[in-house]
């Protein structure tokens, strides 16, 4: 067997197919997001300014951020020297905890080092809790929670997306003495679209099932504190399981789980992808928990993030520039090919200091490759207009049709 002939053949798909994706060596400059410096493949340097980040609201970059992270630091040292089970548990971890519980108006919270692990190791553990558990997950859930239900072993049901009269469907077709999860997101990242929380609440009330929601793209940005859509929307209370993160909106790193005191304790004392892994260091937790404490009163980003995603969102319509607009602040525009897709990118970055990642398949489905921005309350008036300017001179260099999407 040629191994090494089977890696190129698998790398060469990537290559002929358009799709295959390149690291560009980005560093953020400190108080200056969202401007980086670009290290070029020869070595030069240029500056770029970032588009496609996730630090949704700069926290990344606050200094109130920095500080509590340079003071674990000092306090503490670099790592956390364990597992929480094993010396890796410190002040840091519940104090942030702590935080995230009041912050979903939940009994606990339970860390993970990243809201991937968190939904593949929840999900993947429920069905021990609850011998029998059917899974009814959203057919656009993150790849994620995909994972989590695939490796559950228990039995899963797919609805089709947002689809709540099929969901109901597959709920009644299945024995009402079954335990039951249903899996979904607050705002789906590849489209920008809200997922109809209350529906799904009302059915699974109705059918006695769990609610697990995702709110990886809604914590710290939505709702009066940032608890998300479902605070927003007034139902934190009927979501039993709230998954987040702590590296988009709160700009460090981490995920998590909001529940009841029971739920979080059976999920730390089952969860493999909990028990055997060290612990985030303690200055990565008390940055998380300064971040999160201060978005709880910082209404005013959250108000100019909106702002500035619906000012992008109404110059790229009135280029006839085909976004999709679901009214959240994901502004994703359609190019529908790859190649074309990944030659913006490259154009965008080399000719205009403009870095915007492509997105391709499998993330979204053939046809519907995109460009996905991210605006910020610090992309000001001068980033906004050197964007929408490329954009329309690229757009027209590359011959692609103007027509806008439906929202």
């Amino acid at each position: 067997m040629n191994y090494d002939a089977q890696l190129d053949q698998a790398i060469n798909r990537l290559h002929e197919e358009g799709r295959y994706r390149t690291f560009i060596n980005i560093e953020r400059t400190r108080g200056q997001f969202p401007h980086a410096v670009w290290t070029k493949p020869d070595g030069n340097q240029a500056p770029v300014t970032v588009w496609c980040g996730n630090d949704y609201l700069g926290m990344g970059q606050q200094q109130v951020v920095m500080d509590a992270m340079h003071e674990a630091i000092a306090a503490t040292g670099a790592g956390s020297g364990g597992t929480r089970n094993i010396s890796g548990t410190t002040v840091y971890h519940k104090r942030l905890e702590a935080e995230l519980a009041d912050l979903h108006r939940k009994e606990e919270a339970l860390l993970f080092t990243s809201a991937y692990i968190a939904n593949d190791a929840t999900l993947s553990t429920l069905p021990k809790l609850f011998p029998g558990l059917i899974i009814y997950s959203d057919a656009l859930n993150h790849a994620s929670m995909i994972e989590g239900v695939r490796r559950n072993g228990g039995a899963k049901r797919i609805f089709r997306h947002n689809d709540v009269a099929h969901l109901r469907e597959l709920l009644e077709a299945d024995d009402p003495n079954v335990p039951k999860v249903i899996a979904f997101e607050s705002i789906y990242s590849m489209d920008g679209d809200f997922g109809p929380l209350e529906e799904i609440c009302d059915l699974a009330q109705e059918f006695g099932a769990l609610t697990y929601l995702d709110e990886v793209h809604a914590v710290g940005m939505y709702g009066p504190r940032g608890g998300g859509v479902a605070e927003r929307d007034g139902l934190m209370g009927r979501i039993d399981i709230i998954n987040g993160t702590l590296a988009k909106a709160y700009g460090v790193m981490g995920g998590y789980i909001a529940a009841s005191a029971k739920m979080c304790d059976a999920i730390r004392s089952y969860a493999p992808g909990f028990i055997f892994t060290t612990s985030l260091p303690p200055a990565v937790a008390a940055g998380a928990a300064a971040s999160v404490a201060h978005l709880k009163t910082a209404q005013h980003l959250r108000d100019e993030h909106q702002t500035q995603a619906g000012i992008l969102k109404l110059r790229l319509k009135g280029l006839g520039l085909p976004i999709i607009d679901h009214g959240s602040h994901i502004v994703p525009l359609i190019v529908g090919d790859p190649v074309h897709t990944q030659k913006l990118s490259d154009m965008l970055l080399s000719d205009h200091g403009i870095y915007v990642q492509p997105i391709n398949f499998p993330t979204v489905p053939r046809g519907t490759e995109r460009l996905r921005f991210t605006p910020s309350p610090v992309h000001g008036p001068r980033e906004m207009d050197a964007l929408v300017s490329a954009l329309d001179t690229l757009w027209s260099h590359c011959a692609l049709n103007r027509a806008e999407l439906a929202g």
